[in-house]
């Protein structure tokens, strides 16, 4: 109930104002209903009683018994019977018990459709949470887990919390005003019989709390089944291409048909346990009924009776109605375990801790003057592979920089610590001068542009992907840099020109394209940091040499860090770094780095073969 209630605090407290609502119209609801069945008693009365008794009026006075209260009432009605006849009597009150339980139904309906806001936002609030995070997050963590994983956590699990926390926010706020007035009234008619009757409580709130505590269990199991499933989707939308060319379809199938077997099996055990629910507490409840029924006939026909027939009626018809809430109540012991389950794997994302902080108290920059300096960098991944050993560089403004070596050997995570996705184990990175661990973070990245092998184009048109990050851009700087990036002749060719979706990933354009559109977008934000990595390794020749124009001219006014697998892109540089496990083993021009007939020469010799 802790683990609940701190969710409560978490993300219900914007919304105290529903929740006020909520109570209220719970509370009329609750009145009106007993206001309504207590109109039962006078109505049998009138159906069934022969008019043996006759009642005298006792002067209302503060703390009058229920007894009073009932013998005024039967008083009144008795004189009406007289006065109009008992079928104009019965009409009457049939009239104002129906107009009473449209107020009743009418507050519930209320008390519902306020608790809609929470629901809704609270599950809104929740996503925004996760997605910021997954934003904030550094690219460290998402080399660690699973993509379809962390899709499950925010979709899957979320909607679990939904549908099982949330959605029981309104029983746990109706059924308590419910059971608290309804019990009270109870009370007042007959404490013996109500005594009675509260001993069966602890016997449900037992059998339900062993339910929800199996349930929770067993909800983790089948919340980590429904991850490794679209793990497995998202695993097999983006290989599929692989899939088909190896003949892998029943391989994959038969992986997908494992996953989804354990999941149907641990989900068919939660159901079956929430299904027991339901029977379990239907049974208890009637066999409550049943001994409330024995032991309130006794009273009535005992010889000196504490409730009369008409008077009972309505006190079962009241007791039954405290029974709904109660079951309801048991319907949330076993709802919220399920949602604390799927809670503990959203909180795994939103607890994960964000190694790359923003300084407390921030250097703002707003250009770059001098010159990059790495200062005895080491660097190693969190499984404590060390990728980077005492590096030593520096990267003057207006100079191009070469890195360049062997797969593994550190070029990526060397040019991925200026832009601080990592942060090194030890050393420091600095821009003129300064570190880049007390550089606002905002600052830092406004001064780089990155190109990389893989075009990183989003779902939208040509124009918002040149435009991206870059606020309003017009239309003339968008073609001003897809012009530069030798991408605005290709553009103009297509049907909607700008205006033309790019598809998932930028699937809709070829290779090149979709690179000198990334181009174009570096161009766009005019960056005096370029970081290139790779970026043509993946194009056939044509595409090549107009990538390659492209970022000639990009390159030509700003300082570039270009990773390079083709060294025939490089001659140019004016200093190659050449990189192998981890060290820089070499550096120099290409004529230098030739004639030093090292690992550069094997590197370029082994290309020219």
């Amino acid at each position: 109930m802790k683990e609940f209630l701190k969710i409560i605090r978490r993300y219900v407290a914007p919304y105290k104002g529903y929740l006020c609502g909520s109570v209220v119209l719970n509370i009329l609801s609750a009145v009106f209903n007993i206001f309504s069945f207590s109109l039962l008693a006078p109505i049998l009365k009138i159906l069934f009683d022969t008019g043996s008794k006759v009642y005298e009026f006792v002067p209302w006075h503060a703390g009058m018994k229920a007894s009073e209260l009932i013998n005024n009432i039967y008083y009144y009605v008795s004189v009406s019977i007289d006065k109009f006849g008992a079928s104009t009597v019965l009409l009457g009150l049939c009239v104002i018990f129906s107009i009473i339980t449209l107020v009743k139904t009418s507050c519930y309906f209320g008390a519902s459709a306020v608790m809609v806001p929470i629901r809704t936002g609270v599950v809104k609030d929740m996503r925004m949470q996760i997605y910021n995070k997954i934003v904030a997050l550094p690219i460290g963590f998402f080399s660690q887990e699973r993509k379809g994983d962390i899709i499950a956590r925010m979709s899957g699990d979320v909607q679990e919390v939904e549908y099982s926390i949330t959605s029981t926010l309104d029983m746990l706020i109706k059924n308590p005003v419910l059971i608290i007035f309804y019990m009270t009234w109870l009370f007042y008619q007959s404490w013996q019989l109500t005594l009675f009757t509260i001993l069966f409580a602890p016997l449900v709130i037992w059998v339900m709390g062993m339910i929800g505590r199996r349930l929770k269990a067993d909800s983790a199991e089948a919340q980590q089944y429904w991850s490794d499933t679209m793990s497995q989707v998202e695993e097999t939308l983006g290989g599929l291409r692989i899939i088909k060319a190896f003949i892998a379809e029943d391989k994959m199938k038969k992986r997908f048909d494992s996953i989804t077997t354990s999941m149907r099996r641990k989900n068919s055990q939660v159901s079956v346990r929430q299904a027991s629910a339901h029977p379990v507490s239907e049974f208890i409840g009637t066999v409550m009924i049943a001994m409330v029924l024995w032991f309130g006939g006794t009273l009535i026909l005992g010889e000196k009776a504490v409730i009369d027939a008409p008077a009972f009626m309505s006190y079962m018809a009241i007791l039954y109605s405290v029974i709904q809430p109660i079951k309801d109540l048991s319907k949330a012991a076993y709802g919220i375990p399920k949602g604390l389950a799927s809670m503990e794997r959203i909180d795994f994302i939103l607890n994960t801790e964000n190694h790359i902080k923003e300084p407390e108290k921030p250097v703002h920059i707003d250009s770059f003057k001098d010159r990059i300096s790495f200062r005895n960098v080491s660097f190693s991944y969190e499984d404590g592979r060390e990728v980077l050993k005492d590096i030593n560089l520096d990267i003057k403004k207006g100079k191009t920089i070469a890195v360049v070596g062997a797969s593994g050997a550190g070029k990526s995570t060397l040019v991925d610590l200026i832009p601080r996705f990592y942060d090194p184990d030890s050393g420091s990175v600095s821009i003129d001068g300064t570190d880049i661990r007390d550089i606002s973070l905002h600052d830092l990245r406004e001064l780089i542009g990155n190109v990389n092998q893989d075009p990183i184009l989003f779902n939208d048109t040509i124009f918002n992907n040149i435009a991206f990050g870059v606020e309003s851009a017009t239309r003339e700087q968008v073609e001003a840099a897809a012009r530069i990036a030798n991408a605005h002749q290709f553009i103009m060719e297509k049907e909607e020109g700008y205006d033309t979706n790019v598809g998932d990933r930028g699937i809709k354009l070829s290779g090149g394209q979709r690179q000198r559109i990334s181009i174009a977008r570096a161009i766009l934000k005019n960056p005096p940091i370029l970081i290139l990595d790779e970026a043509t390794a993946s194009l056939d020749t044509e595409s090549e040499r107009l990538v390659q124009d492209a970022l000639d001219h990009l390159m030509s006014t700003r300082t570039t860090i270009a990773i390079a697998h083709r060294l025939s892109t490089v001659k140019g540089a004016d200093e190659i770094i050449v990189m192998n496990e981890g060290k820089i083993v070499e550096r120099g021009t290409h004529d230098e780095l030739i004639a030093k007939d090292g690992h550069y020469r094997k590197l370029y010799d082994m290309q020219a073969l």
